[in-house]
């Protein structure tokens, strides 16, 4: 489908390639908005990052927002997986060139692409609001195959060669297996944080820290090795075994987290990525 054809389709089928995409813009704004987070750009702080700042992820949002619309609108028309990794190239070059060469959100352009495409799938195939298991099924059934292939190539990216040299499960190692910690960690960390009567805010801040705990970043791992993965795993997990952001001192401590990180030179970017497609299933899926 060309650009031409994607945009039409946007048009023609009404709402639902349009708000699947508005929300993935909505839900990178969500993890950025966020704060304290350790390691990474918020609205107040760079994190550990020295070439990148809020207004540098705003250009980048603006650049990406009308992509995620033209990659809902290709799931919607049952497009190949060679169609979707055309337009993340696309999306990628346009981030690059709105950020003078920034890699802000690559990950976000894989991963929340590929949510986009399966929810505009689940779209064609249903009416109504899409559950997650439809988006992981759909995912599956559309791209699966061509996601375990690409799996397998070397990856000449930091993260994806941190990834092999440790053993660790890549990104692309996640979405062949349809997101595991999306769907297994995030979401139901996120939906139960909000049901529990957390505000947005503490229910992102817990979710991040049940990310961190689980996933094997390769940004974590690219920047301070094994020891820095396990430092930042071990981290998150001790802040929710203390309770979390709702506890007394719940923010207090996740700022703490926070500065260890950034002395540590730590940035958790897959956790980040992570997030942002949970707050995009529970807005896609009306599970707040």
């Amino acid at each position: 489908m060309t650009r031409r054809a994607a945009a039409t389709a946007v048009a023609a089928y009404g709402p639902a390639p349009v708000g699947i995409g508005r929300a993935a813009t909505l839900a990178l704004y969500d993890e950025l908005a966020l704060s304290p987070k350790p390691g990474l750009v918020t609205l107040v702080d760079q994190g550990s990052h020295d070439d990148m700042d809020a207004q540098t992820f705003m250009r980048s949002l603006f650049a990406l927002r009308r992509y995620f619309g033209l990659i809902a609108a290709a799931g919607f028309e049952g497009a190949e997986f060679g169609e979707l990794e055309r337009l993340g190239i696309e999306a990628e070059a346009r981030m690059l060139a709105a950020t003078s060469g920034v890699n802000t959100h690559r990950g976000a352009i894989f991963m929340l692409g590929l949510l986009c495409a399966s929810a505009g799938a689940v779209a064609r195939e249903r009416d109504g609001i899409a559950r997650p298991a439809e988006l992981r099924d759909a995912l599956q059934r559309h791209w699966g195959e061509a996601l375990a292939l690409r799996s397998q190539r070397v990856s000449t990216l930091p993260g994806g060669i941190a990834a092999q040299r440790h053993g660790l499960r890549s990104a692309s190692q996640e979405a062949a297996a349809a997101f595991p910690v999306v769907f297994e960690t995030a979401v139901p960390a996120l939906s139960s944080a909000l049901a529990r009567g957390l505000t947005p805010q503490q229910a992102r801040l817990d979710t991040l820290f049940h990310i961190m705990a689980v996933l094997d970043d390769s940004n974590l791992a690219h920047r301070g090795g094994m020891a820095g993965l396990r430092h930042a795993q071990r981290s998150a997990q001790r802040y929710l075994d203390a309770g979390g952001a709702a506890a007394p001192g719940g923010l207090r401590r996740a700022e703490s987290v926070a500065r260890d990180f950034v002395a540590r030179r730590l940035s958790p970017g897959g956790a980040a990525d992570t997030l942002s497609a949970a707050c995009w299933v529970v807005r896609v899926c009306a599970l707040a």
